[in-house]
């Protein structure tokens, strides 16, 4: 599923975490000094085409790059074509309106060296009277920070209302502000005709592998067993369909079930909300978790694809399953499971997202570490400093039958697999560390 030499694709919901020490860990993030907030802010609108129909096209980039070399160019340029397609993934089929309700959604444009850049989008009408067509602003920078993105977007939008002469200097204030350590606030200075200077604060959250994910937009639409069911297929890493009709709920949604998988990580085909164009995405023999609007699921069930779990999130239900999700998981660990998530929803207590997406994830982290925590202890290490999974002991030392039936098959994933590399090198001396 790509555009030009972007595709949307592998996992988003850590996307620039470090290495692992110990299982479940919360790892710190590293940025290059420097780092920007964002690489570009586009404006892309719906032009009416000869034909009668309406194509996205971007109307307004900044900053404009000048002076790039060859290769940068055509990197710009393929960003830049990749762009309208995913700010719009619902087709062509509008007409000008008086009302809308203002969305927020994000994607991923993965490049073929594996880099990721992450759009965030806010999909508004623009002030004015009479009927108009919406245009959306995107974000796109290569940090996840789905809270941080959407306030800035808020203060965007704000904007757009009064002129896009004053979005101008707050993106270029933003893009002149160093972008904050976890738990740390960066203000923004901006003025506004007629109100003067504001005072734009911009907090990090405490945890940041959990600053992409909204892990409530999940449990408001799905049971305990069914999110169960769905990370178990997960765990196997098959294909993963889900369906809702507004993108800032797929969107929200599927971020949330790549993030069940921390620490480990979803590194197959990753489309949040899948664009009309590209719908034959699900005849993909190999493994992949995609969003497709609900008004696609006619054309979608008549394509020639293989077995995939395909969740209804408007309705909470699965409308197609292979059959086994509910013995995929071990018994004892699964009914856990599901008393931590059952407690969750019945806490009347918890009322922060960010108390919500604590909780969530330390049940799941809690179940990996169970399952597959000491997997440390049989990394064998050789001389050099590198070492070598045992993995016939490291499954073998499992004492229930039932963990031991299901490890034997998580361990031959891809997220497994990249995981074990990644600990196998972390006694290696990094260069400049001695």
């Amino acid at each position: 599923a790509s555009e030009g030499k972007y595709g949307a694709s592998a996992a988003e919901n850590t996307p620039l975490r470090e290495p692992q020490g110990k299982l479940g860990e919360r790892s710190s993030v590293f940025y290059s000094p420097g780092q920007f907030f964002f690489e570009y802010l586009v404006v892309v609108s719906l032009k009416r085409m000869p034909d009668g129909h309406y194509e996205p096209k971007i109307t307004y980039q900044f900053p404009k790059r000048e002076n790039l070399l060859k290769g940068q160019k055509e990197e710009e340029e393929r960003l830049l074509q990749a762009i309208p397609l995913f700010c719009f993934p619902d087709g062509n089929n509008w007409v000008p309106i008086t009302e809308f309700t203002s969305e927020t959604f994000s994607f991923v444009l993965t490049n073929v060296d594996g880099s990721r850049k992450i759009g965030y989008c806010r999909r508004l009408l623009p002030s004015g009277r009479g009927v108009r067509l919406p245009e959306v602003f995107c974000i796109i920078s290569c940090l996840g920070c789905f809270g941080l993105f959407s306030k800035i977007l808020d203060e965007v939008e704000k904007r757009r209302q009064i002129s896009m002469a004053v979005i101008y200097p707050f993106m270029q204030g933003l893009r002149e502000s160093p972008f904050p350590a976890p738990g740390k606030t960066v203000t923004i200075k901006s003025f506004i005709p007629e109100s003067g200077t504001e005072l734009i604060e911009l907090t990090r959250p405490v945890d940041a592998h959990l600053e992409h994910v909204e892990f409530q937009a999940l449990l408001q639409r799905l049971s305990p067993h069914l999110i169960l069911h769905i990370f178990a297929s997960a765990m196997l890493e098959r294909r993963l369909i889900f369906l809702a009709e507004e993108l800032s709920v797929l969107s929200q949604c599927i971020h949330a079930v790549a993030a069940l998988l921390y620490p480990f990580t979803w590194a197959h085909t990753y489309i949040p909300v899948v664009p009309e164009c590209l719908l034959d995405t699900v005849c993909c023999p190999t493994p992949f978790m995609v969003g497709i609007q609900m008004r696609h699921l006619k054309q979608v069930l008549e394509q020639p694809m293989e077995e995939a779990l395909i969740v209804d999130l408007c309705e909470g239900k699965i409308i197609r399953a292979v059959g086994d999700e509910e013995e995929i998981l071990p018994g004892k660990l699964q009914n856990e499971m599901l008393v931590s998530l059952n407690r969750h929803n019945n806490n009347n207590n918890v009322h922060t997202s960010e108390q919500v997406n604590a909780l969530v994830s330390e049940a799941f982290v809690h179940f990996f570490v169970r399952l597959v925590g000491h997997y440390a202890s049989h990394i064998k290490w050789g001389r050099s400093g590198s070492g070598s999974f045992q993995e016939r002991a490291f499954c073998k030392a499992i004492a229930s039958k039932s963990s031991r039936r299901f490890v034997k098959k998580f361990v031959k994933t891809n997220m497994f697999s990249l995981f074990i590399e990644e600990a196998e090198k972390s006694r290696i001396p990094q260069e400049g560390n001695g």
